[in-house]
Order: C-alpha cells, then sequence, then structure tokens
C-alpha cells in the first residue's frame, strides 16, 4: 500500500514533539541558491571594485609616463622668456617655496636634468607594465585596491627622490619607499615568513637610513643648504675629511637600499610579495634609488677616494658573491634576486671606476630586462602553481611567448650580443678595465673589482643558463597544487597567461633587446670580445653538465661549494648570531626585568597594602565595648606618657 515501508528499510523516525520540522528538499535548495548567490554577489562585487582600482592606477600611470617622456625628449614644462619663446628649464630647477627651520632652509624644489629625465621615463614605464600585469596576476586578489594604491604611492615617492632638488626632500621620497616596500612585499600577511620577510626589509633598509641621514646633514651643514646643485658647487671647497665623512654615511642608505654588502640580505627574502612587486622593487624603484644617489652627487664622491675604494670593494664581493648564490638557488624568483643583487653591484663598480655615465646606462638596460625577467618568472610561476624550478620543465611548449621574451631577457642579462645588457656591461668593464692604470683606485682595489666583475661575467651566463634550461627545456615536472599557498601562484592552467600579463612582457621585450642601440655605444672590442667567450663558457659548462642528465640539477657542478652557495654564504646566520639572538636575549632580559623588579614593586606596594588593611581590619570589628576600651587604654597611655615626660 502507498506509505508503507518496504521491507528491509529503516522505519521512518518521527521527529520528538516541540522540534523543528526538517526543511523541505525544495526548501534546502532554496537556502543553498542563495548561498551561490551571495557568494556570485559578493565575487561580482570583488570584481567591480578591482576594476575600478585598476583604472584609477593605470590611468594616473599612464599620464605621468606620458609626460616624463614629454619632459625627456618635448618641449616639457619649458619655462618662458619674456617676449614668450620657451627656454630650456635653468639646472637649478624650480623652487615652490621652502620650510624655515630655524637653522637650514629646506627648499621645496624641483629639477629636471638629463639624469632625473631619463630615469623618470624608466620609473614610470616600468611602474605602467606592473600595474597592466598586476590586473591579471592578482585578478581575484581581494586586496588588489589597496595593492595597486600602495604601487601608485611607491612610484610617486621614487619619482619625488629622482625629480627632487633638494636632499631632504629626497629623503622624504627615500622613506615613503621603504614604507611601500613594507606594505607591498607583506600583502600575503597571512603567511608568517611573508610578514617576517616584509619586517626584515624594514628594518635593514632602516638601519642603512640612519647613516644615510646623517650623511645629508654633514653635507648640508659643510655647503650651508640642502639644495643639490648649491651642494655640489661647494664640494671643491669642503675638506676631505667631510666629504670622506659625508660620502661613507651615505654609503651605509645607498648599500640599504640598493641591497649591496653588508645590508643585502634583505633582497631575497622579499620575494615573498607578489611576482609584479618583485619587478617593480628590482627594476626601477628601491634599488635603482641608491645607484641614483651616487650619480646625482658624484663630484662629492670623486673627490672621497677613500670612499670609492669601500665603493669598489663592496661592488666586487657583492657581484661574484650574489653570482654563485643565484648559482644554486631552486626557487625562480630568488635567482633573480640575487642576480639583481649581482648587477646592482656592477653598477657600483662602474661608479667606482669613475664612470657613472656607463653605471647608469647599465641602470636603464637593466630595469628594462629585470621587469621582463620577472614578469616572465610571474607567468611561468602562475602557470605552474610554484616557484620551484624543480616542479617546472618543458615550458617552452606551452608558454611560447613567454619562453621567447624570457629568452632575450636572460640573454640581456648574459651579456650576449645584439641584447641591450651586452653593450652596457661592456661600457662597465671597459671603465673598470680603464681603472687599472688611471689611478682612480688603488691598486689593489682595482684588480680585485676588475677580476671578481670577469669572473662573475662567467657565473652569471651559468645561472642563466641553468635556470632557462631547468624551466623551459627536459620533461614536464608540474605538479597541480589544489590550494597554492600564499605568495605563489593562484590558479594552475595550461594555457598561456592573460592578455593583461602578455602584452607588459611583450612591449618590454622590445627595450631589453633594442635598448643597447640608443645609447650611441663604444664598444672595447677586447673587453667585449673576453665578456662574450666567458659568458658563453659559463653557460656552455652548465649545459654540458645539464646534458648528461636533463633530470640532475646542474649546480651539482659546485661540488661542496653548493650549500654554502645556496644558503648565500651563510651571511643570515652571521647576522642571527651576532646582532639577532643577542638582541633578543636582551629584549627578554629586559621583559624580565621589567616583569619582575619594575612590576614587582608595583605588585609587592599592593600586597603590602592589603596586609596592612588586614591588620588594621581586626581592630573595627563593630564590638563598641572594644572600641570603648581602645579609646580608654590610649586616653591612660597619654597621661602616663605626660607624667613620666614632664
Amino acid at each position: 500500500m502507498p506509505g508503507s515501508p518496504v521491507p528491509g528499510d529503516p522505519a521512518p523516525q518521527q521527529p520528538p514533539p516541540g522540534a523543528p520540522l526538517a526543511p523541505e528538499p525544495a526548501s534546502r535548495d532554496l537556502k543553498a541558491r542563495g548561498e551561490t548567490e551571495a557568494h556570485a554577489t559578493g565575487k561580482a562585487a570583488n570584481g567591480r571594485a578591482n576594476t575600478r582600482a585598476a583604472w584609477l592606477a593605470i590611468l594616473p600611470t599612464a599620464t605621468a609616463a606620458l609626460l616624463t617622456i614629454w619632459l625627456a625628449w618635448g618641449p616639457g614644462f619649458a619655462f618662458f622668456s619674456s617676449d614668450g619663446t620657451p627656454t630650456s628649464p635653468p639646472p637649478t630647477g624650480q623652487t615652490y617655496g621652502s620650510i624655515v627651520t630655524g637653522g637650514i632652509p629646506i627648499s621645496l624644489t624641483l629639477q629636471a636634468d638629463n639624469l632625473s629625465s631619463i630615469l623618470g621615463v624608466l620609473v614610470t614605464l616600468v611602474a605602467l607594465a606592473v600595474q597592466v600585469y598586476s590586473v591579471g596576476y592578482l585578478k581575484d586578489d581581494t586586496r588588489y585596491p589597496s595593492y595597486s594604491a600602495f604601487i601608485s604611492l611607491f612610484t610617486s615617492a621614487m619619482l619625488l627622490v629622482v625629480y627632487a632638488g633638494d636632499l631632504l626632500v629626497l629623503y622624504v621620497g627615500w622613506e615613503i619607499m621603504g614604507l611601500c616596500s613594507y606594505l607591498l612585499i607583506g600583502h600575503w600577511w597571512e603567511d608568517r615568513a611573508n610578514s617576517r620577510a616584509a619586517v626584515k626589509a624594514f628594518l635593514v633598509t632602516r638601519l642603512g637610513d640612519v647613516g644615510f641621514l646623517f650623511g645629508i646633514f654633514v653635507l648640508g651643514t659643510a655647503a650651508g643648504s640642502f639644495r643639490v646643485t648649491e651642494v655640489l658647487a661647494k664640494v671643491p671647497e669642503m675638506s676631505t675629511a667631510t666629504l670622506v665623512t659625508a660620502t661613507m654615511l651615505l654609503l651605509a642608505g645607498v648599500a640599504g637600499k640598493s641591497a649591496q654588502v653588508p645590508l643585502h640580505t634583505w633582497l631575497p627574502d622579499a620575494m615573498a610579495g607578489p611576482t609584479p612587486i618583485s619587478a617593480l622593487i628590482h627594476a626601477a624603484t628601491m634599488v635603482a634609488a641608491g645607484i641614483f644617489i651616487v650619480a646625482r652627487l658624484f663630484p662629492a664622491f670623486q673627490h672621497a677616494p677613500p670612499t670609492m675604494d669601500v665603493l669598489a670593494v663592496i661592488a666586487a664581493l657583492g657581484m661574484l658573491g650574489a653570482a654563485l648564490a643565484a648559482l644554486a638557488q631552486d626557487d625562480l624568483k630568488r635567482v633573480l634576486a640575487y642576480s639583481t643583487v649581482s648587477q646592482l653591484a656592477y653598477m657600483a663598480g662602474g661608479l667606482a671606476a669613475n664612470s657613472d655615465t656607463a653605471a647608469i646606462f647599465h641602470l636603464l638596460t637593466h630595469g628594462a630586462f629585470k621587469a621582463l625577467l620577472f614578469l616572465c618568472a610571474g607567468a611561468v610561476i602562475h602557470h605552474v602553481g610554484s616557484n620551484l624550478m624543480t616542479q617546472m620543465g618543458g615550458l617552452r611548449r606551452e608558454l611560447p611567448v613567454t619562453f621567447v621574451t624570457m629568452t632575450i631577457g636572460l640573454a640581456a642579462l648574459m651579456g650576449i650580443p645584439p641584447a641591450s645588457g651586452f653593450f652596457s656591461k661592456d661600457g662597465v668593464l671597459a671603465a673598470m678595465d680603464d681603472a687599472l692604470s688611471s689611478g682612480v683606485l688603488t691598486d689593489a682595489a682595482a684588480l680585485l673589482l676588475y677580476g671578481c666583475a670577469l669572473a662573475t661575467v662567467a657565473v652569471t651566463g651559468a645561472y642563466a643558463t641553468r635556470a632557462w634550461l631547468r624551466t623551459f627545456f627536459g620533461e614536464a615536472r608540474a605538479v597541480a597544487l589544489p590550494e597554492p599557498a600564499p605568495g605563489t601562484a593562484h590558479i594552475v592552467d595550461v594555457r598561456e597567461a592573460p592578455r593583461t600579463m602578455l602584452v607588459p612582457v611583450v612591449l618590454l621585450a622590445v627595450p631589453a633587446l633594442l635598448l643597447g642601440f640608443a645609447g650611441e655605444p663604444h664598444l672595447d672590442l677586447g673587453v667585449a670580445s673576453i665578456s662574450v667567450v666567458l659568458a658563453v663558457l659559463g653557460a656552455g659548462v652548465v649545459y654540458a653538465v645539464w646534458r648528461s642528465d636533463p633530470v640532475a640539477d646542474p649546480a651539482r657542478l659546485l661540488g661542496p661549494l653548493r650549500v654554502p652557495c645556496e644558503r648565500a654564504f651563510y651571511v643570515d646566520g652571521l647576522y642571527a648570531a651576532l646582532f639577532v639572538r643577542p638582541v633578543l636575549a636582551l629584549a627578554r632580559l629586559v621583559v624580565r626585568t621589567d616583569d619582575v623588579v619594575v612590576d614587582g614593586a608595583v605588585r609587592g606596594s599592593g600586597r603590602s597594602a592589603r596586609g596592612l588593611s588586614g591588620v588594621l581590619r581586626l581592630a573595627q570589628n563593630g564590638n563598641v565595648q572594644l572600641y570603648v576600651s581602645g579609646v580608654l587604654a590610649g586616653v591612660l597611655l597619654i597621661a602616663v606618657g605626660a607624667v613620666m615626660f614632664t
């Protein structure tokens, strides 16, 4: 009969009296549909917010890029004479007021000379590429609006550094960049490693900035002004001791911002941030600022020979040590991070060899090909779902556009003609070669610098080839991650990256390949030949090792040096032993002292007061006879005392 239980089925259970009835199937469907619609609505709202943020970030950055190009190559913000004809901006820049300090005033001055105009173009174009690329890379990120706003602030701060005509105005942009780097490196702060990397970057760069600020004070006090043009005009009148002191202090800030020895340890850990941020930091903002400062104040450094020797030694150690560390890394982004440390050391070496032109030219080409490399790495990571090269391989067939563009970037990094890095690196090496005989540096410093530079060329060819082979050749080793950890890819896909990511990559490949011809290069054929031979030699050794066993890591050719190189020669461990652990121990001692001594005294006084109040409370028991007896006893004692002592 209908409604009768089928034999073998459990009897239907009736709900207890008063219990709410279970929802009907239709009600459950409506509830699930409501939750789905709510999720879809939230996702749509997040998408609309991200779209608005993207437009608010991209359009102003594009406008800034057009204005910097206009300023560099067009009539720009030309000043007009009395008859209305345009004239070029004066070298002193334009002052928009001053701040009275009771001592040396701070002038709100902006200047657009050749150095600042060219770097302004680099900053805005790379920032524009990063903003467009981030639209696809962080498509569904709920914090994209704040991310894009921080990038805009980051770009503005770097432009302030580039165009500032007063050292203290420059310092404002210098510090804002430090704040933005902290906020962007820690974008995925849910992972404790990311937040620790952001704090490390902030603290290490702030350590260098202390010396940088005091260097500004020394120069400004000696010149009687903080305006860049007036400071440089007074340099010949300053004593050698003053210039050495000021430039050594400035060098501390340069080492911090440009991640040079001994303050380089923050940059590899900064890879915890989104890959587009790595491109921005490594190509056009933070790390470029340190090299720019030395070039901006180059006459002061030229009049301080001991500082130039120190800069040469720092550059020599940094370029070779970072290149060896890059050769042993498995994380693709950390390979590029150590590569940045090495290439910035090349620029510092060019400055130490008395060629600011060669250093800035390499800074420009490096900005193009390093931004390209990081954005290509982001496309690879976006595709694979991991930063590790052990999970990559065979990607040239799946990512043909990324393969071609990253090949161009790696060729520029190695210095293979006709890529841009070949011409700029040749200029730096030629300057170092000239320093051997020009007397700009001491013989030992010049020899160390040039020797390390040539060795670094070979190691650069080796680690660039290793990254190229392990990423795009061999068997595919990608492992799909169901839930990628913060800081890695957001999806695992089998297609090429979206257009918003590919277009900036393709456009950056053009200057990475051809920018070297824009500088009217004058090649030193001997130095250029040696450079290419060394780069090809390093690449050939790695290729031979890889060819013998494509599955194994070519870094095994380092032998017993592999682990020290992978751990960057234990510099982080040394700092932890010398500084971090003693400071933490001291902090724990201070906390313990505060808890036991200071708070203990407060708690002890409270316990004493409570104990005394308990004693007094014994007498306040409400017994009137006891009170009267106490009063009489007191009167008796007073009377006896009066009789005895009178």
